[in-house]
C-alpha cells in the first residue's frame, strides 16, 4: 500500500467536543481567584498551550464580553468553546466549566442544611490567593503587549486604571473608554467608514413548570439576565430578591455568597447553594439553570459579531480602546488583590515562588501552581 497517498486525518467534531469538555472541566476544578484569574488561566491553556485562536482575537472576545451581563470568565469559556467546536462547543465548554463548582457547592449546601456549618477551608485559600496574583500578572503582560498598539491607547489605559482604582464601575469605565476612544480615533483619522450595529439582545425564556421550583428558576433567570459586576453586586441583587421577600435570612445569604467565593469556578455557583436551601436538589438545578442560561444565549448571539466588528474601521477603534480598558481593569484587580492578599511574610513567600515559576524558564502549569499554593499555604499556616 502506498502510504504517500494517504490523506492526513482531520480532527473530528466529536474529538473536538471531547477536547473542549476536558479542558474546561479541568479549568473548572482549579479556577480560583475570580474572573481575572480565570481568564488568565484560560489564556495560558487556550492560547499559549493549544493555540485555538490568536491572542488578538482572544483579547477582542474579552473586550466584547465585558460589555454584556453575566459572569465574564464563564462567558469567555463559551467563546473559546465556540472557536474550537462551533455552537455545540459553546455549550459544552460552558457546562464543563460550571459543573465542578455546581457539584462542590451542592455538596456544601447539603452539609450546611444538615449540620448548620461550613467546613474550614481558610488555610488552603490563604495559599491560593498569592499564587493567583502571579498568574494574573503573567496574563496582563501578554495581553497588554497585544492591546497597547499606540501611545494614545497607553494614555487611555492609564486613565481607565485610575478610574477603576477610584471605584468607577468597570462596565462604565469600559463603555466610557470605548465611546471616547472611538470618537477620538475617528476624528484623528478623518476617514468615513461603513456603518455597523452592536447587538444588545434581550433574552426571553420560560419554563413550563407549576411548582415552587419554577419561582426559583424565574428569580435567578432575572438576576442572570441583568447582572454586572462582582460578588458584592450579586449580594445586592439577591438581597433584594430573596431576603426582602423572606425567602432567606441575611446570614444565610452571606454564607451562600461565601461558598461561591471559596469554591472554584464562577461565583454564580452561589445560586446552586441557595436553590438547594429553598427547594432541595430541584431548587439547586432550577437556580443554577436560571442564572447561567442568559449567559449562554448572550454569547451565542454575540460571538459571530466580534469578527464583523473588527472588520469595521469605527468598531475596530471601539474594540481597540475597550481591549486596553479591559487590561487596565485586570491590572486594577491585580493591584487591589495584592493589597488585600500580601499582608504577611507567608503570602510574600508563596507569591514570590509562584512568580518565579510563572516567569522563569522552568515554567509549570497554572494548575500545579494553584495546587502547590494551597498546600504551601496550609503548611505555612502551621508555623
Amino acid at each position: 500500500m502506498n502510504t504517500l497517498s494517504r490523506k492526513p486525518k482531520q480532527p473530528q467534531p466529536t474529538n473536538k467536543l471531547k477536547e473542549v469538555a476536558m479542558v474546561f472541566f479541568k479549568l473548572g476544578c482549579f479556577a480560583f481567584g475570580g474572573p481575572a484569574a480565570h481568564i488568565a488561566m484560560m489564556e495560558d491553556e487556550i492560547i499559549t498551550k493549544r493555540k485555538w485562536m490568536t491572542r488578538a482575537h482572544f483579547l477582542d472576545l474579552i473586550g466584547a464580553t465585558n460589555l454584556i451581563p453575566g459572569p465574564n470568565s464563564t462567558e469567555m469559556t463559551m467563546h473559546c468553546g465556540h472557536e474550537r467546536a462551533g455552537s455545540k462547543g459553546l455549550f459544552v465548554a460552558g457546562i464543563a466549566f460550571i459543573i465542578p463548582a455546581v457539584i462542590i457547592t451542592a455538596l456544601l449546601a447539603y452539609l450546611y442544611v444538615s449540620y448548620g456549618e461550613l467546613p474550614e477551608v481558610a488555610p488552603f485559600l490563604f495559599g491560593i490567593k498569592p499564587a493567583v496574583l502571579a498568574i494574573i500578572a503573567s496574563a496582563i503582560l501578554k495581553l497588554g503587549k497585544k492591546a497597547i498598539k499606540t501611545t494614545d491607547l497607553v494614555v487611555i489605559g492609564i486613565l481607565v486604571l485610575i478610574a477603576a482604582l477610584l471605584g468607577v464601575h468597570e462596565v462604565l469605565a469600559l463603555l466610557g473608554a470605548g465611546v471616547i476612544g472611538t470618537l477620538y480615533f475617528y476624528l484623528k483619522s478623518k476617514t468615513n467608514t461603513t456603518k455597523a450595529i452592536i447587538p444588545f439582545p434581550i433574552v426571553a425564556s420560560s419554563l413550563l413548570l407549576k411548582t415552587p421550583v419554577f419561582k426559583v428558576f424565574l428569580t435567578f433567570l432575572k438576576v442572570g439576565a441583568i447582572l454586572y459586576g462582582s460578588g458584592y453586586v450579586l449580594f445586592a441583587y439577591l438581597d433584594a430578591e430573596l431576603v426582602t421577600k423572606g425567602w432567606l435570612t441575611r446570614t444565610e445569604l452571606i454564607d451562600a455568597i461565601a461558598v461561591g467565593q471559596f469554591t472554584p469556578g464562577p461565583v454564580l455557583s452561589t445560586a446552586t447553594f441557595i436553590g438547594y436551601q429553598l427547594s432541595g436538589f430541584g431548587g439547586a438545578l432550577a437556580a443554577t439553570t436560571g442564572i447561567f442560561l442568559p449567559s449562554f444565549l448572550f454569547v451565542l448571539i454575540l460571538n459571530p459579531f466580534v469578527s464583523k466588528m473588527r472588520s469595521s474601521k469605527i468598531l475596530s477603534y471601539f474594540l481597540d480602546t475597550v481591549n486596553v480598558a479591559a487590561v487596565a481593569v485586570m491590572l486594577s484587580v491585580l493591584i487591589t488583590m495584592s493589597i488585600d492578599t500580601l499582608t504577611d511574610w507567608r503570602a510574600f513567600v508563596i507569591a514570590g515562588i509562584s512568580a518565579f515559576f510563572i516567569f522563569s524558564k522552568w515554567k509549570i502549569s497554572v494548575m500545579w501552581l494553584i495546587a502547590g499554593g494551597a498546600i504551601l499555604g496550609y503548611l505555612l499556616q502551621l508555623i
